[in-house]
């Protein structure tokens, strides 16, 4: 079995992932390394996309292309790397795997990640279920560029109505509404380019995204802030520059998680 990956700039990192889920249609494992982040998918030789096709789709972004042999345990290993996460003695997002936790008080939340889009153990999806346990739950929520449909499957848990979860991904889309079957929820899962569309509109807004695509939101939901909105995808040095574009359209920062050099933000529709 062969591990391909291929680290890119983090700026560039939406973009990469576009293109590469043309070669690799059923998903990538996204690492996120700080500056790069790294996309990696797993076959025997002859399976896997070809070099020159992958640097070509992923293009000036690609920093370094790297391809290594995995042994017979790598799936048992791949499994103990996707462990449960108790998040705020709340929720307990976990692997289909693994066993309940059976506390009272606690939500399960079951995330295959086999599909590669997030499985609530990086910190930055961590953080932000950490703030939205902090919140009310109240009217609708949005769940912009949603991945695995975390977010989404959290807050419906949780108590919002009625949630919708978008991604411009047809795969994240398809691991969504796989994961939102296998939790029980209800949630509304939908295509959306949110560099070409106006966010849906909502009380609260969960936006797990890179810097470039959360500071784009801010005009496109000036008529219509939300009451609430969870920020991610953020490093440390970039939380004030995001929080100070929504700032400009009513909301105002009002809480903020850091764990090591990631951050994510709480701004509320400042009250006048």
């Amino acid at each position: 079995m062969i591990r391909l990956a291929v680290r890119v700039a983090r700026a560039d990192a939406e973009v990469a992932l576009a293109e590469l889920l043309a070669l690799a249609p059923n998903g990538v494992e996204e690492v996120d390394c700080g500056e790069l982040v790294e996309f990696a998918v797993y076959g025997v030789p002859g399976e896997l996309p070809a070099l020159p096709d992958l640097r070509a789709a992923a293009g000036d972004a690609v920093v370094e292309v790297e391809t290594t042999e995995i042994g017979d345990d790598w799936v048992d290993g791949w499994k103990r790397f996707h462990a449960p996460v108790l998040v705020a003695d709340r929720l307990h997002v976990r692997p289909p795997w693994t066993e309940p936790l059976g506390r009272a008080g606690v939500d399960e939340i079951v995330i295959d990640p086999a599909q590669a889009f997030g499985t609530g153990s990086h910190a930055t999806t961590r953080m932000c279920l950490e703030l939205l346990v902090e919140i009310e739950p109240a009217g609708s929520l949005a769940d912009l560029g949603c991945g695995s449909g975390v977010l989404a499957i959290a807050a419906a848990k949780l108590g919002w109505s009625p949630v919708r979860a978008v991604d411009l991904e047809l795969a994240a889309l398809e691991a969504a509404r796989a994961n939102v079957a296998a939790n029980a929820v209800s949630v509304d899962v939908a295509r959306a380019d949110l560099r070409r569309q106006a966010p849906p509109v909502a009380g609260t807004v969960a936006a797990n995204l890179l810097r470039p695509l959360l500071l784009e939101l801010p005009p496109r939901m000036a008529t219509a802030p939300p009451r609430t909105l969870v920020a991610g995808g953020l490093l440390r040095s970039e939380a004030d520059e995001v929080a100070d574009a929504f700032a400009t359209v009513g909301l105002a920062e009002s809480g903020r998680r850091e764990s090591g050099d990631w951050a994510a933000l709480l701004l509320e529709r400042s009250r006048r």
